[in-house]
């Protein structure tokens, strides 16, 4: 979950190589709703790097809308004396959580010096203890509602030392997974937390974790607009079927971000990708969509791994608003209160395919989500129903009200999404 500029360039040049064939292609089902599991928790979500958060800080988080926080379960912090482990830490930081109504995604990552030499688990011994401390980390935590992600980017070096091992990372995946199914078959596995990395995926699902993990998480992070990631979630999701007898399961994005501080980036800008990304997802049945990260990690405003946070990193000593809110923290609280009680229908159709107007139904009542990727904004007429609606920013601004006769309705889209809410 650290030095995402490294990671961003390793998970772009995999995609470079792996799907070079696959640019042009279109997927059926992008954008056409109905392909979310009914049975899987749903909601956004932060990462955090904290066990202990500040005064008022988880009370921020789920203020902004989120329902998930995305936290380290570290093996070496938890097993400091071979077989006896301390989750004390995560047992205040899940009360935390409870009292506001979050839930817990819980990485379960990396290695431990007393059986490991770096954070790899490449040896039996090492897999044997680290199967062991999973195992009573998810039976201490059982039906607290947690999920347990197995690893953090095992596809990358830097997770991975000195070179990631897909088998490697199988032969534990496959052993956590059977004493999962056999001492905790409540607790909810997923894996494997890398980039959209193809044929590290494929591998997994060959050699069978299908059968042993509830989701499959991905770290959809590019550089380009969040919205293309929407054909190689249809991909992923034919992958999954060829090799799950034809069955879906739920895709989560866990980690996924946009730094303030990267070139052609600024925080209105990750404000409005934060948006985008956060309905892309949901109008692509990714029914949990976790954004990197909760604070901004540093203060250098020419490095990018210090500004991927939606609030600032100093802490103010005010319990109400311990952390000095960006815009993309607004927009988080407006996208997540749009999502709230609505559920996606469907993209209408434009004369262009760089604009995105997305349906959503509250009751019966429809809510629109409209943006543009082109570089300028541009008048758009949309059909929806009759009634007055509430014209929002992204920001929670509200611009206007506007009627809608029979005819539809002119709008202007732009790079940063608007929101037209049925007034009641």
């Amino acid at each position: 979950m650290k030095m995402r500029a490294v990671i961003l360039f390793l998970s772009l040049s995999l995609s470079i190589s792996t799907c070079a064939n696959h640019a042009a292609e279109k997927c059926a089902d992008e954008w056409i709703g109905g392909i979310t599991s009914q049975t899987f928790p749903g909601g956004t979500g932060v990462n955090i790097h904290f066990t202990d958060a500040q005064p008022g800080e988880i009370k921020m988080i789920a203020g902004a809308g989120f329902r998930w926080v995305r936290m380290d379960f570290v093996w070496a912090e938890t097993e400091r004396q071979r077989g006896v482990y301390d989750f004390s830490a995560y047992d205040r930081l899940l009360a935390a959580l409870d009292q506001n109504r979050l839930n817990a995604l819980f990485i379960l990552d990396y290695g431990n010096p007393l059986y490991t030499k770096d954070k790899a688990v490449r040896t039996e011994e090492g897999r044997q203890a680290f199967t062991r401390w999973a195992l009573a980390a998810a039976k201490h935590f059982g039906g607290r509602g947690a999920i347990w992600e197995l690893f953090n980017e095992p596809n990358n070096k830097m997770f991975w030392p000195p070179a990631p091992n897909v088998d490697e990372y199988i032969t534990l995946a496959l052993m956590v997974g059977h004493a999962f199914r056999s001492e905790a078959p409540n607790e909810k596995l997923v894996g494997p937390a890398t980039g959209l990395d193809f044929p590290f995926l494929e591998s997994c699902f060959k050699a069978g974790l299908l059968d042993y993990w509830s989701a499959v998480s991905v770290h959809p992070y590019r550089d380009d607009d969040p919205e293309n990631a929407a054909t190689e979630y249809c991909r992923l999701r034919k992958l999954i079927r060829d090799h799950n007898r034809g069955k879906e399961m739920p895709i989560i994005s866990s980690e996924w971000g946009y730094s303030s501080a990267w070139p052609r980036m600024n925080e209105q800008q990750q404000a409005a990708m934060l948006t985008r990304e956060l309905l892309t997802n949901v109008a692509n049945g990714i029914p949990i969509s976790i954004w990197y990260d909760w604070r901004d990690d540093g203060g250098d405003a020419n490095e990018g791994e210090h500004h991927f946070g939606i609030v600032r990193q100093e802490f103010r000593g005010n319990s109400e608003s311990p952390f000095e809110p960006k815009p993309a923290y607004f927009a988080a609280k407006t996208v997540n209160s749009f999502l709230n009680g609505s559920s996606y229908q469907k993209r209408i159709s434009t004369t262009d395919a760089d604009d995105f107007v997305l349906v959503f139904s509250d009751s019966g009542r429809e809510r629109i989500a409209a943006w543009t990727t082109a570089s300028r904004p541009r008048q758009v007429l949309i059909s929806l129903q009759p009634g007055s609606y509430t014209l929002t920013k992204s920001s929670g601004e509200k611009m206007r009200e506007v009627s809608v006769g029979q005819n539809g309705l002119t709008i202007e889209l732009a790079t940063s999404p608007i929101f037209l809410w049925p007034l009641r």
